[in-house]
């Protein structure tokens, strides 16, 4: 079951509620208690009066008249002592009955054949009426908002350890070696235990990290030396006049290729030292030096395959001095140049520069809309794959930029393809 309320708030709709259910059973046992004992006693005072008028031999030697708020009727009596009309039907006993705008009770006897009727006007019984109910009902309210104010006060406090934990938890540093437990700053109750389960969470979580961490960086320091000798062993063979055009077009692209490698496992030992090393020593660079160099390395292959190159640095020239981390940025822009390349056949790929990022624009086949929130995620690729990938450029582009605080958003061309917007954020 889905609430939309807090929990604070879950505990004070549980207060308020039950509360309200306890008060207003007492409030309404009250009220029928009330008015059922009142009853009662009218009824019994009303007979008592009736049967002293019953016991006078004839209206001239009543010693006891009816009270003023009293009629009596009795059948065949003179004049306005009759019995009217409107009270004829009655059974013999306790009744309230409505003349008009007014309210009786009545209590009816029959000895020998005659009817006899005594009435009480009720409007001091119906005045204490109202005010109990307006005393019950600002009990009602008292009452329910005293409870209100203390499922306030019990939540803040129960919810107090509650939130402090999930700040604890949620805070980044949490997840480093050296944080301390959280169990011990909790008493041994139920948030406690919490705690101890975070705790353990949050061991396990850091040394796969830890682990994710060496693996990365090892594997990432360990390829360096076979690139290496590729690369140097390409450019001694391209130094080999010896070599036909086909040849040294092939070495060409191992070259290329081993220049991207080298700056994969760059990027990758970057993202598995960035939580250890001061991001002070890592090198920075301008947005436009590094559009410039990758507009070169890219054009050839982009114009051979009969593309359009369009590259606007103007906008970035307002933050020509804000610098930004060279090997994150270069992958970013480097991956999504390298994506446009490979699901375009024919038309344009376009990088902008802007004040605060860049945008990579293509005329490809595009991207679904069903598909477009899942590109970001690792393995996932369009529904035309192209060349050998496994749908890791992307991801590898979103991991970076949320480790630098970046944004990069994807939207549709029109009539076809996609554009990339990269916000970056110097730090």
């Amino acid at each position: 079951m889905e609430f939309k309320q807090s929990l604070a708030q879950r505990i004070i709709i549980a207060f308020a509620l039950m509360s309200a259910l306890v008060a207003g059973s007492f409030a309404m046992g009250i009220v029928a208690t009330v008015h059922l004992v009142e009853e009662k006693l009218i009824s019994s005072g009303l007979g008592g009066d009736l049967n002293r008028l019953l016991l006078m031999d004839s209206v001239s030697d009543w010693s006891h008249r009816p009270e003023p708020d009293q009629l009596f009727y009795f059948s065949g009596g003179p004049g306005d002592f009759d019995v009217p009309k409107d009270l004829r039907h009655l059974e013999p006993g306790f009744h309230e009955v409505f003349r008009g705008p007014l309210s009786y009770h009545a209590m009816v006897e029959v000895v020998d054949g005659r009817r006899y009727v005594l009435l009480q006007d009720q409007s001091d019984f119906e005045e204490r009426e109202r005010v109990l109910f307006a005393v019950v009902l600002v009990g009602f309210v008292l009452a329910l908002a005293l409870a209100v104010f203390l499922g306030w006060v019990l939540a803040r406090r129960v919810m107090a350890p509650v939130v402090r934990l999930a700040r604890q938890v949620r805070h980044r540093d949490q997840l480093l070696g050296l944080a301390p437990p959280l169990a011990p700053d909790y008493a041994a109750d139920e948030v406690g235990e919490l705690a101890v389960a975070f705790d353990a969470t949050l061991g396990r979580l850091r040394s796969a990290l830890t682990r994710e961490r060496m693996f990365t960086s090892d594997v990432s320091h360990e390829l360096r030396t076979p690139l290496m000798v590729l690369a140097s062993s390409c450019e001694l063979l391209l130094e080999n006049p010896a070599l036909d055009t086909r040849a040294r077009a092939q070495v060409e692209r191992i070259a290329r290729a081993c220049e991207e490698m080298r700056d994969l496992v760059q990027t990758f030992l970057m993202l598995a030292r960035t939580q250890r090393e001061d991001a002070t020593m890592t090198p920075k660079v301008g947005l436009c030096s590094v559009a410039e160099q990758l507009v070169a390395l890219w054009r050839g292959p982009i114009e051979s395959k009969g593309l359009t190159l369009n590259f606007y640095p103007e906008a970035a020239n307002q933050s020509s001095d804000t610098l930004y981390n060279a090997t994150f940025l270069h992958a970013v822009m480097g991956n999504l140049l390298r994506n446009a390349l490979h699901y375009t056949d024919s038309g344009f790929i376009t990088l902008t520069l802007q004040a605060d990022g860049f945008l990579v624009e293509d005329s490809g086949v595009g991207i679904p809309e069903e598909k477009r929130e899942a590109m970001f995620e690792p393995f996932v690729r369009g529904n035309e794959q192209r060349g050998e990938g496994l749908g890791l450029g992307l991801s590898l582009v979103q991991r970076i930029c949320e480790n630098q605080g970046w944004t990069v958003n994807l939207s549709p061309m029109e009539p076809n393809g996609c554009r990339f917007s990269v916000k970056l954020k110097p730090r």
